[in-house]
């Protein structure tokens, strides 16, 4: 490890802030990539007469639990097939939170949208849903879309500053007036009429998306390279027969990671809530896909229901914090004008 990647290392921890919201981030979103095992409608193991069974990953017929059961797909939010199995000596694993994301919650005491229980930490939503469970997994597809737009709109971006900024004259020019005349362009219109065409979907949306979202990192880049490209190293190499791909990404582009990566944060939590904003305006992921936008949504169409509208807002609000805070610590790990330990 370097000197400076120390210095940067330890400038990143003196960020306890920062550090902190690494922390929970990182272990919220770990935990919520197992999300069928902590919420599902199915049990995670049975055993049956000296057999196993694992619902959460095979669906059995219950004939297939049950020798005298009916030959078709396993009811288990029917209480009969586990009062069965429990009298005939088997028992079951569930979740620690028995519903899906579009399991409908039986039995509620009141219609929905059903207020907080003990069965329902949070409520369920106007579809008698449980918050908890679509919180889950609403985390989780908007984290993994944002992480996903974020990767890709990158190497792009980078990729189209860097031959920008190597290259100048009018590559450069005709470039800038291309990326001028692109993000004028109206997305919101263009995603309405996307939308009456095809049924937006998690790659259909990401790839709309991507055809905008790449120019964010253009400008910073193409400037890192318009100055890197002038140095003497650069120049001496050029000199000695260095081919122009690998001066660009061998030489300078290092150099100008530097100051793409403190945007890397930013444009994360700008991803999560570009999706989110979408969800809310319906259109979005298809009907019925978890997702926190809904949520907010939701909790705008059901004022009686204040628990939906805090739920999304906490939990959408509480991300983007998180992210910010990572963000500004990256950007202190990256300071050069910062000692070890967060002094100038």
């Amino acid at each position: 490890m370097t000197p400076i990647t120390r210095r940067r290392l330890a400038n990143f921890r003196a960020n306890r802030r920062g550090m902190i919201s690494l922390w929970i981030f990182g272990i919220l979103f770990i935990v919520t990539l197992f999300a069928e095992v902590i919420a599902n409608d199915r049990p995670l193991f049975v055993r049956m007469e000296g057999n196993n069974f694992f619902p959460v990953l095979v669906e059995y017929a219950e004939s297939d639990i049950i020798p005298d059961g009916f030959p078709t797909a396993a009811d288990w939010q029917d209480p009969v097939l586990t009062d069965d199995i429990r009298e005939r000596g088997g028992w079951v694993i569930w979740p620690p939170i028995p519903y899906s994301h579009a399991t409908l919650v039986r039995n509620l005491p009141t219609p929905a949208p059903s207020p907080p229980s003990a069965s329902n930490w949070l409520g369920t939503d106007d579809q008698a849903r449980d918050v908890v469970a679509r919180v889950i997994y609403g985390f989780r597809i908007s984290v993994l879309f944002g992480f996903t737009l974020t990767i890709a709109a990158s190497i792009i971006g980078i990729a189209a500053g860097a031959v920008q900024g190597y290259y100048g004259g009018w590559t450069d020019l005709l470039f800038q007036r291309f990326i001028e005349i692109w993000s004028g362009m109206p997305q919101l219109f263009l995603l309405i009429i996307l939308a009456s065409v095809i049924e937006p979907s998690f790659w259909s949306l990401l790839i709309f998306l991507l055809v905008f979202s790449w120019m964010g990192l253009v400008g910073v880049v193409r400037a890192e390279f318009l100055r890197g490209r002038n140095l003497d190293y650069v120049r001496a190499a050029r000199a000695l027969g260095v081919s122009d791909g690998r001066l660009m990404f061998q030489h300078i582009l290092p150099n100008a990671m530097v100051a793409t990566l403190t945007f890397l944060p930013f444009i994360l939590s700008g991803s999560v809530t570009v999706l989110a904003s979408l969800d809310f305006l319906g259109f979005g992921l298809p009907p019925g896909s978890p997702s926190l936008g809904e949520l907010l949504q939701q909790g705008k169409n059901n004022l009686q229901a204040p628990w939906l509208a805090f739920t999304g807002f906490f939990v959408l609000g509480g991300v983007l914090t998180l992210l910010i805070f990572i963000g500004e610590a990256v950007r202190d790990a990256f300071d050069p004008r910062k000692l070890p330990g967060g002094g100038r």
